[in-house]
């Protein structure tokens, strides 16, 4: 998909290095404990000190990896504030860490905060309980109910605090970092409140999950909002972001590696989802749960991180497809919600 693309640096840098990707900003890696086994981080020049972009998930290989960088990177210059693009662990894990390490501030979108707020809370049986009624909904047996029930707690792994307060910035809002504008163009569908960062002054994105090069993000109904449309937030974001964005532009994406093309990608990001949605109407032509959903729109064995992604990628389209009133959804007596072409 990403033939039409074109990456300026073929090597990332290795945990604890840092590579100049752009006028005043740095790029750096950090491991994470999954399939998706990294992280895309920034460093920016600001001035008498520095923000960061980011912060990875809480290793302590993640944590050496910073101070490595404080010691030999930052060439004596102190960290200003912390800019989260939005609340999943490899992106606000250690940034309470940061904030406090530095006494710097915790900059980020109101639902953002809010939700890495509430994460650090969904721990208990009421939490479990209410997984495991979502995942039998959707059509998964007793079994993987009760693995999808003991994902609670699951976030506070990656992001063990979170920081106290927050400065809030929004769809908008511009930023002053090292003499340059950045402005915050807000996505949604993949997080409730993304926040990207574009420099218009040096043609580049910070793009968050927003828009990757090789992967689609994933847009995923949560056990929290179980009738969310997550799917048209995210296809309204891609149309919003093609058009506010000059296609010339270098996209910093927090995972793969940076690129050209981001109107070629936000066109195949679209009709990714296009194809997608034609699995999904192909496959009710009978009704059809989520769970049944799971071998047609992924054709390789799930580990259990990954089930959780998938059950809600497949509820995503199915609740997108019935938003545009192509699908019908029925509770059967087994207390499944099927999904039928209408």
């Amino acid at each position: 998909m990403d033939g039409s693309l074109e990456f300026p640096v073929a090597t990332p840098p290795a945990p604890g290095e840092t590579i100049a990707i752009a006028p005043g900003v740095f790029w750096l890696r950090m491991r994470l404990p999954f399939a998706l086994n990294h992280i895309n981080l920034w460093l920016l020049e600001d001035g008498p000190g520095w923000t960061i972009v980011d912060s990875g998930y809480a290793l302590d290989e993640t944590r050496d990896a910073w101070q490595r960088i404080f010691a030999e990177r930052l060439y004596g210059k102190p960290v200003r504030r912390i800019i989260v693009t939005h609340f999943h662990p490899d992106h606000m894990g250690l940034a309470s860490w940061l904030a406090e390490r530095w006494n710097a501030p915790l900059w980020t979108t109101e639902k953002e905060y809010l939700h890495a707020r509430m994460m650090a809370q969904d721990v208990g049986e009421a939490s479990a309980a209410s997984r495991r009624d979502f995942a039998r909904r959707a059509g998964l047996d007793e079994e993987l109910c009760t693995i999808f029930g003991e994902r609670q707690g699951n976030y506070r792994r990656g992001v063990p605090a979170v920081a106290p307060s927050y400065r809030r910035i929004g769809d908008g809002t511009t930023i002053e970092i090292g003499g340059r504008e950045w402005r915050v163009i807000v996505g949604e569908g993949h997080a409730p409140e993304h926040a990207c960062l574009f420099c218009a002054e040096t043609g580049v994105l910070i793009a968050g999950d927003q828009i990757l090069p090789r992967i689609s993000p994933n847009i995923s109904v949560q056990t929290y909002e179980p009738e969310g449309n997550p799917l048209a937030r995210y296809l309204a974001s891609l149309k919003k972001l093609r058009a506010a964005l000059p296609p010339t532009i270098l996209v910093l994406p927090s995972h793969n590696l940076p690129f050209y093309g981001v109107h070629e990608r936000i066109d195949e990001l679209a009709a990714h989802h296009g194809a997608r949605c034609d699995e999904v109407m192909a496959a009710c032509v009978r009704p059809t749960s989520a769970a049944d959903l799971l071998p047609v729109l992924f054709r390789r064995l799930l580990d259990r991180h990954q089930m959780g992604f998938a059950l809600g990628e497949a509820l995503a389209h199915l609740h997108y497809l019935e938003g545009q009133g192509a699908l019908s959804q029925e509770t059967g007596s087994d207390g499944v919600n099927r999904f039928a072409a209408l």
